[in-house]
């Protein structure tokens, strides 16, 4: 008989009581008995449970548990380690490439536009387009009375016709002028040797002392006209230029007539008011028949001018960080999307980079000097140009656009240390 066998009754209910309890500590808890048996199932199924155990197989020694802790421990490990690896990969991958491409969404379509009016005040006599109208370059716009222009030029070409007629007649007189001064001249003569006898006469007392006087002061009186005939002469040559042979449409009386006849015949043109460039027009209702327009303040207060805004000079305008600007320089291609037609690109290339930022430009700029100073990163504004192809929709000017700019720029580990490349750095500073 076995030394077990030799114990008491109650010796070998203690010892079996002893037995279970320290199976029991090396079992998990109920909570945790499903998700151990999901992680230690096998590939394949389990063998079949032993039979219950007799009163004499319960005093055996139970073997110790797995390590199934150490398992969840490694794949814990595993999953952490490949996880941070993954991430840093990736994302290593994005920051190496990520260094090329400038993307701007505070941008939008510019296109040129202006209010077309005119210099000259008038009643508006027609309207003769309408609102949304496309128009080409000299297609008329609107008109204003044209009668009082019409008036002015005949009374310009009247005076220009006077003035030439002017002109004529005084190449003519000083032509007579001369003649007189030839004439005059032979009385001058005349008179000279009249007295020149009187006065040879009077040395000898054959003449009377009356006779010698009547001859010096006839002399004296030839010859104060003769000179104010000159006088005369060299005047009227002086209005005619110092040429009196001259063609009459070189004088300057004739060329001031012409300016003033050339004048009314601009103002008179200027009473049909034409498109400058090929656009759309706009804000043609504020502009009706019968308003007085008054040429100094018609585009100021658009009660006098049509909008025109431009359907071939269209281009957009980036306002882009001053820190995305490292390595943009003019000419680079971009992309460009539209808000308003999502899933289509317009392509482009920077065409101008401003030489200053737009609060350079601000009726109020930024006092830099002051004491609760603030530093803002700037926007320097980017002129971007359009290319665009036949059954392209619509551009129109002030549509919101995201612009994505590629400066062909690729990073370098080294650059995580702060070395930039210097040619990179130094040829995108040089664009604008």
């Amino acid at each position: 008989m076995s030394i077990v066998s030799k114990m008491p009754a109650a010796d070998k209910a203690e010892k079996l009581s002893a037995d279970r309890a320290k199976a029991d500590r090396g079992r998990p808890g109920p909570a945790e008995q499903p998700a151990l048996e999901a992680l230690d199932k096998p590939s394949v199924d389990r063998a079949p449970a032993p039979a219950p155990a007799t009163s004499d197989d319960r005093i055996r020694v139970l073997p110790p548990p797995k390590p199934r802790a150490s398992r969840r421990g490694r794949l814990r490990l595993l999953l952490m380690v490949g996880g941070i690896l993954v991430v840093g990969a990736v994302s290593g991958f994005m920051w190496l490439q990520g260094g090329r491409w400038v993307s701007v969404d505070d941008a939008y379509v510019r296109a040129a536009k202006l209010m077309v009016s005119t210099d000259v005040s008038g009643i508006v006599s027609s309207v003769d387009v309408h609102e949304g109208q496309y128009v080409k370059a000299g297609d008329m716009l609107f008109r204003v009375d044209p009668a009082q222009f019409q008036i002015a030029l005949d009374s310009a070409k009247a005076q220009l016709a006077q003035t030439e007629l002017m002109l004529r007649s005084m190449q003519q007189d000083y032509k007579r002028m001369l003649d007189d001064i030839k004439t005059q001249q032979s009385q001058v003569a005349l008179a000279q040797a009249t007295f020149d006898r009187q006065a040879a006469l009077l040395k000898t007392d054959n003449v009377a002392k009356a006779n010698y006087d009547q001859a010096r002061f006839s002399l004296e009186a030839a010859k104060n006209t003769l000179s104010s005939l000159e006088q005369q002469a060299a005047v009227q040559l002086v209005k005619l230029a110092g040429n009196a042979d001259a063609p009459v449409t070189e004088l300057p009386q004739y060329r001031q007539a012409k300016a003033q006849l050339d004048e009314a015949q601009r103002q008179l043109d200027h009473t049909v008011v034409r498109a400058p460039f090929n656009g759309i027009a706009t804000q043609v209702d504020a502009l009706r028949p019968g308003t007085y327009l008054v040429s100094a303040t018609a585009a100021l207060t658009n009660t006098g001018a049509i909008g025109l805004v431009s359907t071939d000079d269209i281009w957009v305008e980036a306002e882009t960080k001053e820190t995305d600007l490292t390595y943009a320089k003019v000419g680079d291609p971009v992309d460009i999307y539209v808000d308003t037609y999502p899933g289509r690109v317009w392509h482009g290339r920077v065409e101008s980079i401003s030489p200053a930022s737009g609060a350079e430009f601000s009726i109020l700029p930024a006092q830099n000097a002051s004491g609760n100073w603030v530093k803002v990163v700037q926007r320097i504004p980017v002129r971007i140009s359009v290319t665009r192809e036949p059954g392209d929709p619509v551009l129109r000017s002030g549509m919101t656009v995201t612009a994505e700019i590629d400066t062909g720029h690729k990073r370098l580990i080294s650059e995580l240390w702060g070395k930039p490349q210097a040619k990179e750095a130094d040829r995108g500073s040089g664009g604008g």
